[in-house]
Formats: structure tokens, sequence, C-alpha cells
């Protein structure tokens, strides 16, 4: 009897130990008995500056509640994607600067699940121009720490085709090529319209009108550029911000890559338009084909 009862005690033991243990969610769960949320990987998309950042996490118990993502750094509100499930999450948020980036996966306790270090490289467009049945294409990296107003409006530009098909209606050797403002038409260059409201000019920011900067044109009001644009073909010290009284013109990037094409832009035949005011405008159209953000 005594070893009888010996076994019946530890029978009980081990069923009151089972039954503790299911209570506490088997050891692994959450406190409402789910599964505790994890992360395998995490991947970025479209980390660029104005564009949407999308971050895509895989895991597993994804649709807990409590799990959710913060961003250090240059980034609008998160939202989470709808449609979502246990094993794949996704969220976005529209990047507002350039620089480091970390989106963090975390539980509303504040337990990290995983996080990314991202880079937001400063802006580039990527132009390219047809020039008869000759092509090619140069790249502009802007300054937006040194002019946001100017890179702003210029990329809203870009991003909304708006440089699509216009000329290169202003060309003069060894000094500038401009675009931005019209377009081919049967009797001439089409004014292109309509423009965005004038900025406040960005001419004291530090840059210089060195060979292969990009800047706003602009009539003689200071604050009156909208989409014209030119590339200096050299040195303009003259263009720089010199006083109130001469303001000068705002630098806002640079070419790095292709000058060769801009060059060659440069060097094409011009004639007088005086029903356009137009004294330097190419004999043959030179296109802008394409100005995309390409970063």
């Amino acid at each position: 009897m005594t070893t009888m009862k010996l076994f019946l005690d530890k029978l009980a033991a081990a069923l009151t130990l089972t039954l503790l243990l299911t209570a506490c969610g088997g050891g692994g769960g959450g406190v409402d008995g789910s599964a505790s949320p994890s992360v395998s990987n995490m991947g970025a998309s479209s980390v660029a500056y104005s564009k949407t950042m999308s971050v895509t996490v895989s895991g597993n118990s994804l649709t807990n509640g409590n799990v959710q993502m913060i961003v250090e750094g240059p980034c609008g509100p998160v939202t989470k994607v709808s449609g979502g499930t246990d094993l794949t999450q996704v969220y976005t948020c529209t990047v507002t600067g350039v620089g480091a980036l970390y989106p963090r996966i975390r539980t509303a306790e504040g337990l990290e699940l995983a996080s990314m270090h991202l880079t937001v490289p400063a802006p580039q467009v990527s132009v390219t121009v047809s020039q008869g049945s000759r092509s090619g294409t140069f790249v502009v990296e802007l300054d937006l720490n040194a002019a946001p107003l100017t890179v702003n409006n210029f990329l809203a530009y870009v991003n909304q085709g708006f440089y699509n098909s216009t000329l290169f209606h202003r060309v003069i050797p060894a000094f500038v090529v401009q675009a931005g403002g019209y377009t081919a038409g049967s009797a001439g260059p089409n004014p292109k319209t309509p423009t965005r409201a004038a900025i406040a000019l960005e001419s004291n920011n530090g840059l210089t009108s060195l060979r292969g900067t990009i800047a706003m044109a602009r009539t003689s009001e200071p604050n009156s550029a909208t989409a014209q644009f030119y590339v200096n073909l050299v040195d303009n010290p003259d263009l720089d911000y010199q006083s109130a009284d001469k303001p000068g013109y705002a630098v806002f990037g640079k070419v790095i890559s292709g000058l060769d094409v801009v060059d060659e832009i440069g060097k094409v035949p011009t004639t007088l338009n005086a029903s356009l005011g137009l004294a330097d405008l190419p004999v043959n159209n030179v296109t802008i084909v394409s100005a995309t953000q390409s970063k």
C-alpha cells in the first residue's frame, strides 16, 4: 500500500504541473495565449528623398495587435498597409530628408524585435536629351541642405513630368545652357504652362556658379524663379550672390555624370526668334526626352 500511495502521489503532482504549464500558455505564448511575435527578415524599397518608403517585415504572429514600426530619422508618419498576415507586414512612410534612417519593429511595450540602418542619399535627377539622331543623359545631384526651397520646387516639376518634351531654348557657348520653359511647336517654341508659384531666391546659400552647377533662371525680380533652369558651362562668378542689391542666382546642385552631354548642347548653332525674344535659340531642337528622379 505504501508503494501504491507513493505512485499515486507522484502521478497527481505530475498532472498538477501539466495543468499549471497549460494555464501559462505552454511557456512560449503571449499573455493572451497567442504566440509571441518574432521577425526573421526586414527589407526596404524606395529609400529616396520625397518618395514613399516601404518596409516589408517577415516573421511570425505579426498580426498581434501590439506590433508596430517606428522610424528614427527623416520620415513622416508611419502607416501599416492593409492586407498583412501573420507572416508578412508592410509599413510605409514618406522620406522627408537625407542621411541616416532607422526603421524599428517593436511591441507596444517597447520590446525591439528587429531594426535596419538605412542611408537616404542626396536626391539625383537623370535628364535624357535628344539632338536629332543623337541622345545622351546627364545626372544632377541636388543640395537639399543648401537650397531646400529650390530643390523641392525642381523635384516637384520633375516628378509631375513637367520637363518631359521641353527644349533647351537658350544656348550661349562658354556661358550657360538653359531649359524648362518651352516645348516644340510647328511655328516655333511654345511657352510651357502652367507653372507653379514663384519661389523665394536662395542665392546666398554658400554654393557658387562653378562649371557643371545647376541654377534657377529668373527675371529681374529676385523672387521670380518658377521652372526654368540652366547649367553653367564654365565658372561664372558674376552670377553669384554679391549683395542685397546684386543677389545673383540660386545654385542648387551639380552635374555628377554626363557633363560631356551638356558640353555638346553648348556647341549647337543658334538663331534669333524675335517674336519670343529668344536671342540664342538652337536652330535644331534640343529636347529633354525625360527628367526623372533616380535617387
